[in-house]
């Protein structure tokens, strides 16, 4: 007989149900609406690349459990990378980890680092997994939150006094998520001057999710946290090879930090997947050495794609806050007569055949994010044209 005394879920996780992505999807499904709502693109990434991978299949390497750090092929790919796009050098053996996507990166760098009760200041709205990453950790998240800005298109900048202001001596870390999603801001050298010189300031450990690292358009520049001076020691970059060579199924991401930190997050790391992508590592470590073209005609596509559905998304009514980097547009649905994205979003397949994802879900104040809408680009041009024309009818 099972007991019923408790909740079966712990009370830690109890806030955190199916995540929306989920339910929004299976409505995509079920209504036959198009699916801007999650994250992945709609065509494979490079031909030469997912024969890469059925080549390590073929041979046979990977097929068994890899090095628990990662193979040493793709460790050294990260590291070369790292150092011929940023001037960052790491050990392969010592000071890089490969992980199941970015999203066990992020679980297996906080639930190393935090102790409970230890706070973590992270930019709001954030990706979700990160709320989940601290509460299992024990820890407590503290928001920042990035505000929009006044001016037609303007994004979300944020607020260098209520970072500084969110820091106290219970702090541990900064979560930093740059280019940003939801939002598509980018950071810029000034703010990310200021988080360098707070964190060595206040002695905190930074996290910075940084998987949309290629896809940074006009004048926005992707700059490292660990760049800036007294930050390689603190800093735990997180990168993904999903969103850069469009294979998300493949799950492959990695850490670069000090060895020491590298120790205790892949302590935490092998009792979680332990290891992962065999295969795939071998053909992301050759994705990593593609020359500097397929990044520029990568970010030049997505760019072009970006344009389509923010004219679209203005054309229909929604107010546009155009994005500086990744593959997400955040909306303002007021200018519909809407505030409630979640109903918006839910009625949104039904009225108009299109899915998208309401920002509040990334926020703790839900209300702060209500009227905001996220839509995804990163589909083909053809799908992202039939998509606006669909929301033309709102």
């Amino acid at each position: 007989m099972t007991s019923t005394a408790r909740p079966h879920l712990n009370r830690r996780l109890a806030e955190f149900g199916t995540t929306i992505f989920a339910e929004m999807s299976a409505l995509a499904t079920a209504t036959g609406a198009i699916n801007l709502g999650q994250g992945f693109p709609d065509t494979d990434g490079p031909e030469e690349i997912r024969e890469a991978a059925v080549r390590a299949l073929r041979e046979g390497r990977g097929n068994q459990y890899p090095p628990g750090p990662g193979i040493p092929e793709l460790r050294t790919a990260i590291a070369a990378h790292q150092r011929r796009r940023y001037g960052l050098s790491y050990d392969p053996d010592t000071e890089v980890l490969v992980t199941a996507g970015a999203t066990e990166a992020i679980a297996a760098a906080l639930l190393a680092l935090l102790e409970p009760g230890d706070e973590v200041v992270a930019l709001e709205p954030y990706y979700d997994s990160y709320a989940a990453s601290i509460a299992l950790a024990g820890g407590r998240r503290v928001p920042v939150t990035l505000r929009p800005q006044t001016g037609e298109g303007s994004g979300f900048r944020l607020d260098l006094d209520e970072l500084r202001a969110a820091v106290t001596d219970r702090t541990r870390l900064l979560l930093i998520n740059t280019p940003h999603n939801p939002t598509g801001t980018v950071l810029t050298r000034a703010e990310l001057a200021a988080i360098a010189e707070l964190a060595v300031e206040r002695d905190l450990l930074v996290v910075t999710d940084e998987v949309y690292e290629h896809l940074v358009f006009g004048d926005a520049e992707h700059l490292p946290l660990a760049t800036f001076p007294g930050m390689r020691e603190r800093t735990v970059t997180i990168g993904s090879a999903g969103k850069t060579f469009s294979f998300t199924g493949w799950k492959v991401g990695w850490v670069t930090a000090a060895p020491e930190l590298v120790t205790a997050v892949r302590s935490v790391k092998q009792f979680l997947t332990y290891v992962s992508s065999g295969p795939f590592q071998y053909a992301v470590a050759e994705a990593l050495a593609l020359p500097d073209s397929y990044f520029e005609d990568f970010r030049r596509s997505m760019l072009a794609r970006r344009d389509i559905l923010a004219e679209g998304l203005t054309a229909a009514g929604f107010r546009v806050f155009q994005p500086a980097g990744t593959y997400f547009i955040t909306t303002d649905i007021r200018p519909l007569g809407e505030k409630d994205g979640f109903a918006f979003c839910r009625a949104l397949p039904e009225r108009a055949g299109v899915v998208a994802i309401p920002n509040a879900v990334f926020y703790d104040d839900r209300e702060a994010g209500a009227p905001f809408v996220r839509f995804a680009f990163c589909k083909r041009e053809h799908v992202l044209r039939d998509a606006v024309q669909r929301l033309r009818s709102l």
